[in-house]
């Protein structure tokens, strides 16, 4: 109570005049603002004046009175100043702000510098200092001209002409789908891929004996891929639906017919393995009753055709099927203007650079062409058609790898041409601007929401605390906060609970994006967060193995001294913990740069003077080692448990 009266009596002392007239009912004698006693003061030095003037001597000429300016001192303001900025705003300092305060329900002893003031009270401060308050003028930046790029409208019907179908082959994992492609194209792509199972998505140019030509997409099966069928279910003109006769349907065969229909694309079903012993095609067709698809032997407008795409059995019947479906819907488009298209995959080639396959919509695609994908651009280069062969251009319902881009595009976005680099430069900082601001008002609105639950918070211990003295408030305060504030702010972020840090590299956008879509359905987070570090296409380098590196260790020895117990010196390692905690009872490793020096158990744990159990993140301590170990500054201390129990998670992703 003293020192709280202390602080006020010297508050009163520095207290300007003006300030103090406020608080006191008779007004304040002061030389410097009483008129009274300055107007003796003056007779006194006329009179003083006369008595030392000699004869003959001229006198002074009068000095013409200034008039005073008393107009008051305006004081700019602004929503929630701190007590800081609004001293610095009056030319003063903080202990007027907190003068200016005395006799309000606010709590001074509580008052700080960086104190986020309210609106009524930075009125008040500016109203009993003599001043004026006007509101600042927010400077409102120039709004920037809407440079970004659409598709054209509709063409006019005369200029449409033919165009190839893009087909999507879907279906359960190993049910065919990537030997069904083989065979149309004899290529061997089932030998390339990795335990045989299509990693991401392909695009092939197929040309049948009779001449018609016919866009392949192949899309995974397994369910680690749902968004690449999705992608492709919506690039796609018609879909072939495989379906193995001795398996039938399987999750991932009614996860294809339900993107078939969000997209509204119609469908094809391929019963393939037709040539096993225990294949059963009615089977098949009947289990797709239940899923809605109707073939056409049920009354249905679905065809469905028996085939063994190992053996090449009645290959020619699907794709005469796929040619009529494509005839019915009379597929056209545009060969002239500017180019549109949607980018199937994005990939990081060590030769090439950012890679994409891409699928051509409208326009012809030449070399040379400028190109805008969502925040990047290219300049074509190059364009390669399955094969790997040049082409110098490319039509609507081509499939075609394009390089020369700036950055990596991602998978799924729209091709747009433009017509000059400025004019691509242009629409890229549009589009990064654009997502700056998405960003700035979704981070405005996060940091409001922290606020206001720090603002609940706070009052919510203030009203369990308010039947407490000051005294034994800040007591209760303190005992609740001391171990949080004998962190540093940098050491409060680290957390007690098992983390399990992720890096993750593809060989192509799509991939990585099937996989974060798997972690975002991760809901084990009470037996193990997952923290992603770093997601990127291309081989696994260096750099990452150092990040990876960066992610363990969980104490680091940061001086060495001896102590004396009895008649011998002990080594004794001063360490701070970096991660998790050090507990005694368990067993303990040195490491020392690659190799482990030293494993065993501790002689001695001291957090300051006192023998202590565990020591948390953040927090100082020593130890000695039992049997006596030579410490070196940059050893890393891990604490370690040895249990045989297998490791189990409740999370199912789905494969």
């Amino acid at each position: 109570m003293m020192s709280s009266v202390m602080r006020r009596a010297r508050l009163l002392a520095h207290a300007d005049p003006v300030l103090l007239s406020h608080f006191l009912p008779v007004p304040l004698p002061c030389p410097a603002r009483s008129s009274a006693p300055l107007h003796t003061w003056q007779q006194d030095r006329k009179s003083m004046s006369k008595q030392v003037q000699v004869k003959g001597q001229q006198k002074e000429p009068k000095t013409q009175k200034v008039k005073v300016n008393l107009d008051k001192q305006e004081v700019e303001i602004m929503q929630r100043m701190t007590a800081a900025s609004l001293a610095a705003a009056m030319n003063k300092d903080f202990d007027h702000v907190c003068a200016a305060l005395l006799n309000t329900p606010l709590d001074l002893d509580s008052l700080r510098p960086d104190s986020v003031l309210e609106e009524k009270w930075i009125k008040e401060v500016v109203i009993r200092s003599g001043m004026k308050f006007k509101w600042a003028k927010l400077s409102q930046p120039k709004e920037r001209a809407n440079r970004d790029v659409h598709r054209r409208p509709p063409a006019d019907p005369s200029s449409l002409l033919p165009r190839p179908p893009v087909v999507t082959i879907m279906g359960h994992v190993d049910h065919g789908k990537t030997t069904l492609l083989d065979s149309l194209r004899k290529s061997q792509i089932v030998s390339k891929e990795a335990g045989g199972i299509t990693q991401h998505m392909g695009a092939f140019l197929v040309q049948l004996p009779t001449g018609e030509k016919i866009t392949f997409l192949d899309t995974p099966g397994h369910a680690a891929f749902s968004s690449i069928r999705a992608r492709g279910a919506n690039a796609t003109d018609i879909i072939i639906l495989v379906v193995a006769a001795d398996d039938g349907v399987m999750d991932q065969t009614v996860e294809s017919i339900h993107h078939a229909k969000r997209a509204k694309v119609p469908m094809i079903v391929a019963v393939n393995k037709c040539d096993k012993h225990q294949a059963d095609p009615q089977r098949v067709k009947q289990e797709l009753l239940a899923h809605d698809v109707v073939c056409e032997e049920f009354g249905g407008d679905v065809q469905a055709i028996h085939i063994s795409a190992l053996k090449g059995d009645n290959l020619l019947a699907l794709a005469e099927a796929t040619v009529a479906l494509a005839e019915v819907q009379e597929l056209k488009a545009d060969p002239s203007g500017l180019v549109e298209g949607l980018v199937i995959e994005s990939r990081n080639d060590k030769g090439k650079g950012p890679v994409t396959t891409v699928i051509v919509q409208r326009g012809t695609l030449k070399r040379g062409s400028l190109l805008v994908v969502g925040n990047t651009w290219a300049k074509v280069r190059l364009l390669f058609d399955e094969n790997g062969q040049a082409l110098k251009e490319a039509g609507p319902g081509r499939a075609v790898e394009v390089v020369g881009w700036k950055e990596q595009p991602s998978a799924g976005e729209v091709l747009l041409e433009v017509e000059s680099e400025q004019q691509a430069k242009e629409v890229v900082s549009w589009r990064i601007y654009e997502e700056e601001q998405q960003r700035l008002q979704e981070e405005q609105s996060a940091i409001e929401l922290k606020q206001k639950e720090h603002l609940q918070e706070y009052r919510k211990e203030r009203e369990e605390l308010g039947h407490l003295s000051w005294r034994k408030r800040r007591a209760a305060v303190y005992q609740a906060n001391k171990y949080k504030f004998s962190m540093r702010p940098s050491e409060r972020t680290q957390r007690d609970n098992l983390i399990l840090p992720l890096i993750i590299k593809g060989d192509v956008n799509g991939s990585l994006e099937a996989i974060l879509n798997i972690l975002d359905s991760y809901d084990a987070q009470q037996q193990c967060d997952l923290e992603v570090v770093h997601v990127s296409i291309g081989d696994i380098s260096e750099k990452d193995v150092n990040m990876a590196e960066t992610f363990s260790g969980e104490a680091t020895v940061l001086a060495i001294f001896e102590v004396s117990v009895g008649k011998k010196k002990v080594p004794v390692a001063g360490c701070r913990v970096q991660k998790g905690q050090l507990d005694r009872q368990r067993k303990f490793r040195v490491i020392r740069g690659q190799d482990t020096v030293w494993e065993g158990s501790l002689a001695a744990l001291k957090h300051h003077k006192d023998e202590v159990q565990t020591v948390k993140v953040g927090m100082d301590c020593g130890l000695s080692a039992d049997g006596g170990l030579d410490f070196m500054p940059g050893d890393v201390v891990v604490c370690f448990e040895k249990v045989n129990v297998p490791q189990v998670t409740s999370w199912d992703p789905g494969f």
